[in-house]
C-alpha cells in the first residue's frame, strides 16, 4: 500500500491507497504527525510499501515529519521538490522554486484530468487561483485570504467581535442580511468568498479563452461547489503528487 501526506500550513492530509491503485483504504487529517502514525496503527492493518509527500512547511519541519514516518513506518520518502515541468504543464513563475508545491501539484492534475485549458481554485487557509493553458502552459495566478484568515482578522482587530464556534456554523445556514454579530461576520466573509472566486471564473474567460474546465479544491470548497460550471475534486493535490512521485 501507498501512504501518500499532504503537509499543509496548518493540518497533515493523509490517505493510504491499494499500491494498484483505487479507492483510499483508509484516511484523515492530523494536527501533528506522532498523531499520524498512532492513526495509521490503530487504522491500517496492511503494510505500507511506500511513502510520497508534498509539504509546504519549512525545511526543518518537512525533514521532521519525513524522519518520523521513515523510522515508524521503515520505509523512503517521496518528496516532491520544485520543477519546471512535471509531465505536460510547464511552471510558469519567474523563479519556479516559488511555487507553492500544493498550487504546483494541484493544477498538474487539473490539467491531467481535462487534458485542456483550466482554472484551479484551492480554498484553504489561502485561496490560491491559477490558470493553465490549453497546452500546459501556467499563466500564473493569486493568492487572497481564506475564510478563517477573513474571519480571525476580525475578530483579532475588532474587540466587540466574539462568538463561538457553534455560532459561527449556526450563522452559515443561509446568506440573508444578519440579525447578530456571528451572522453578519460569517455570511459577510462568506459572501467575499464566493464573489472572488465567481469573479476569477469571469476573469478566466479572457485569460484562457471561451472553454476551460474550473475546478475547486481545499477544506472549504464546498463554500463555493454549486457555482455554475465548478468541478468540485477534494483530492486533487493527491492526484498531482502521484504524477510526480509514481
Amino acid at each position: 500500500m501507498i501512504l501518500e501526506l499532504d503537509c499543509g500550513n496548518s493540518f497533515i492530509k493523509w490517505r493510504v491507497i491499494p499500491s494498484a491503485g483505487g479507492a483510499p483504504v483508509t484516511e484523515g487529517v492530523a494536527a501533528q504527525v506522532a498523531e499520524l502514525v498512532c492513526d495509521l496503527i490503530s487504522r491500517c492493518t496492511g503494510r505500507i510499501s511506500r511513502c510520497r509527500l508534498v509539504s509546504v512547511r519549512s525545511d526543518i519541519e518537512t525533514k521532521a515529519i519525513v524522519g518520523v514516518l521513515s523510522e515508524a513506518l521503515k520505509v523512503d520518502v517521496a518528496e516532491v521538490r520544485p520543477a519546471e515541468r512535471v509531465a505536460s504543464v510547464v511552471n510558469g513563475y519567474r523563479d519556479h522554486r516559488r511555487l507553492g508545491l500544493d498550487r504546483w501539484l494541484a493544477l498538474v492534475a487539473a490539467h491531467e484530468l481535462c487534458g485542456g485549458a483550466c482554472l484551479v481554485i484551492d480554498l484553504g487557509t489561502a485561496i490560491t487561483v491559477d490558470f493553465v493553458a490549453s497546452d500546459g502552459k501556467h499563466l500564473g495566478g493569486y493568492i487572497a485570504p481564506g475564510m478563517a484568515l477573513l474571519r480571525n482578522q476580525l475578530l483579532a482587530h475588532a474587540r466587540r467581535i466574539q462568538y463561538n464556534a457553534a455560532g459561527a456554523e449556526l450563522a452559515l445556514t443561509d446568506i440573508s442580511p444578519g440579525k447578530s454579530t456571528a451572522e453578519a461576520v460569517e455570511r459577510g466573509c462568506l459572501i467575499m468568498v464566493r464573489s472572488y472566486v465567481a469573479s476569477q471564473i469571469s476573469n478566466a474567460g479572457g485569460q484562457l479563452g471561451g472553454s476551460f474546465a474550473a475546478y475547486v479544491t481545499g477544506g472549504d470548497a464546498v463554500l463555493v461547489a454549486d457555482l455554475p460550471s465548478v468541478t468540485c475534486v477534494p483530492d486533487l493535490v493527491f492526484r498531482g503528487l502521484a504524477i510526480a512521485c509514481p
